[in-house]
């Protein structure tokens, strides 16, 4: 997939303002990290200003990478006011319950970020999915990290409870470090096929302290006309494309016919949209593999024959072919480079 950043959707920026004012207290170089993700300065000091998505995940992937911090969404979500996420937040808090609230913020998540579409679970237990939409989801970790502990935080602020959920997963690859385990309370998951927060029952009911019935209905309203009149930029299909067989990779499953089938089409039609857009379906999931493999060759916990199935080969030596026509080098040698590269930080 190409890197251009057209028709990206956009977000209001909270995570990219707080990570511009976090990297600078350490002495990083912002600035340039701002240009190298196709920022400006004018669009920091402008908080109304919005930003592309992708722009935003580049940017907190580029801060994490300076400053060697892979919690860097996580951490920036601990102290952060969460009244600067504006609308949203304040028809969340005025809501009556957590359920209330919750599906306030899946009706109304648009008028903060584009390009993450929020999922209602209801049936035994409850809670809330992030799936992403115009944004590849492969290429992100923090800004998800972020939302999934501001989105914790509201709750337990609001209710005046130190909630727990029954489990939360992710679908980047990561470790329950112990700040995660602490702060969540609960089952971890990485690697999974949604990222999500799911609470007991019991909890749907829980009071919001504060809440205001009169004012909700007042922001409704405001948020009902904020939706109606944003033109809200969804991104390529073939994201979306990109995002169904990211998920699927490790099971074996990318295939064509398969992906047709989430976007209820036939596998003609599926090729003739990714066609309008200069795309074929081989082509996308070379791109992800490649990208993916990348990543995770970056990561030294993983051995090869562990990123050859997260990338969907069950074997080494056609994923080290394969990975060898992507890029002309071998995956030991990226890994090697990955190594250089730490060492002269």
């Amino acid at each position: 997939m190409s890197d251009s950043f057209e028709n990206s959707p956009k977000t209001i920026g909270v995570s990219t303002r707080l990570a511009y004012a976090h990297g600078a207290a350490k002495g990083i170089s912002v600035d340039l990290l701002l240009r190298k993700a196709g920022l400006s300065p004018a669009q920091i000091r402008e908080p109304d200003a919005r930003i592309e998505v992708r722009r935003q995940i580049k940017f907190l992937n580029l801060v994490a990478e300076a400053l060697t911090d892979d919690l860097l969404g996580f951490h920036l979500a601990q102290k952060f006011d969460l009244r600067t996420v504006g609308l949203l937040h304040y028809v969340f808090a005025s809501s009556a319950t957590l359920s209330e609230a919750i599906q306030r913020a899946v009706r109304y998540s648009s008028i903060v970020n584009e390009g993450i579409t929020l999922i209602y679970r209801k049936g035994k237990e409850f809670g809330l999915a992030f799936e992403y939409v115009g944004a590849p989801r492969h290429s992100d970790r923090h800004q998800m990290d972020f939302w999934m502990a501001a989105f914790m935080r509201d709750c337990r602020q609001l209710t005046q409870r130190s909630l727990t959920a029954d489990r939360v997963s992710f679908v980047h690859r990561g470790n329950a470090a112990s700040e995660l385990r602490s702060f969540y309370g609960c089952e971890l998951s990485f690697g999974a096929e949604t990222d999500e927060t799911i609470f007991p029952l019991s909890l749907r009911n829980a009071p919001f302290f504060g809440a205001d019935p009169y004012l909700n209905k007042l922001l409704v309203k405001y948020c009902e006309e904020a939706v109606a009149h944003r033109r809200t930029n969804r991104g390529s299909f073939g994201t979306s494309v990109e995002n169904a067989i990211a998920v699927l990779l490790p099971h074996g499953k990318a295939q064509m016919s398969i992906i047709a089938r989430k976007f209820f089409m036939s596998r003609r039609t599926l090729a003739r949209r990714l066609a309008s857009e200069g795309l074929t379906f081989s082509g996308v999931l070379h791109a992800l593999r490649s990208d993916l493999a990348k990543r995770h060759l970056a990561d030294r916990d993983l051995s090869i024959s562990k990123v050859a199935w997260l990338v969907g080969y069950n074997d080494v030596t056609a994923f080290s072919n394969a990975f060898k026509r992507w890029t002309g080098l071998s995956p030991r040698t990226i890994r090697q480079q990955h190594a250089k590269s730490e060492i002269k930080r």
